[in-house]
């Protein structure tokens, strides 16, 4: 299936940097978000200058915060809202999906209440009444640098190999690498885990410990990451690969990380309140 428009529910950083590569492709991208003010921004200045300055939007690009707007006539939808809002902008949006629409999350997080992850989520809202192809992108990629055409590879998950392969297509840039498998529990256990140990190296780090300390965090939260997800119904190798110790690396290690900023900070001396009041952007 050709796929001719693709509707990206959430413009922050990251949902703008991946409409960004449909878009630099000359794929038709609608931009969605539900902050009216944000996007009379994005329209007026053809660019988010909040959460990636100095990209401006290609012509196929087109913004809107009229969800029906956006997700009509696209094949493939891509989620991109923070986890603890993504059950409620699914359940909205999913009378207007088509049988066959790939529903991609890109979406590192676990729901707190229930302990699912996003494409559990969407399976349970589902309930089999359409025929819906829930896919996971994940890997170690920042944002900003994929928006910099930074060389980047990540992973592109779904029980169904066609569907994978899709993705892989829709997504793969001269610099942005997309490889498919085929273990979506495993990929999403690991893209959520990770984010609990990067604030505890962050966390070390603002202690003052230093690269030893960081080093068996990593392996160790690595080793632990894997079992749980085994337990799970994961595939061991998932862990070994870019959604796994790719993502914990980039995660625990990159200055760009926000979880590893919340660590930081936390291991300074500051309050987690006070740190989430000093964040413009969401840490899952």
């Amino acid at each position: 299936m050709k796929i001719d428009k693709v509707a990206m529910i959430g413009a922050g950083s990251w949902g703008t940097a991946l409409a960004l590569v449909l878009a630099r492709k000359n794929i038709r991208v609608a931009l969605w978000d539900r902050d009216a003010d944000h996007i009379a921004n994005l329209v007026r200045d053809r660019e988010n200058k909040r959460h990636q300055p100095d990209h401006p939007f290609p012509e196929s690009l087109e913004v809107t915060d009229d969800l029906g707007a956006a997700v009509q006539g696209a094949g493939c939808v891509v989620m991109v809202v923070p986890s603890h809002g993504y059950r409620a902008v699914f359940r909205e949006l999913w009378p207007q999906l088509s049988d066959g629409t790939l529903v991609v999350s890109a979406v590192k997080g676990i729901e707190v209440d229930s302990g699912m992850t996003m494409t559990e989520i969407m399976d349970e809202e589902n309930k089999g009444r359409k025929r819906l192809h829930f896919c996971v992108l994940s890997g170690p990629s920042f944002a900003a640098e994929v928006a910099d055409c930074q060389p980047t590879a990540v992973t592109a998950a779904c029980v169904d190999p066609e569907a994978a392969e899709q993705v892989q297509q829709l997504f793969a840039a001269e610099y942005f690498r997309v490889y498919a498998a085929s273990d979506v529990k495993g990929l999403e256990i690991s893209s959520a885990m990770k984010n609990v140990i990067a604030i505890g190296a962050g966390i070390c780090d603002g202690l003052g410990y230093g690269l030893n300390t960081r080093a068996a965090l990593i392996t160790r939260g690595l080793a632990e990451i894997a079992r749980m997800g085994v337990a799970m119904g994961a595939q061991p190798q998932t862990f070994a690969g870019l959604g796994g110790l790719g993502d914990l690396v980039l995660t625990c290690t990159g200055d760009l990380s926000r979880n590893r900023t919340v660590g930081l900070k936390l291991g300074s001396g500051l309050t987690l309140e006070e740190v989430l009041a000093q964040m413009t952007m969401v840490a899952e």
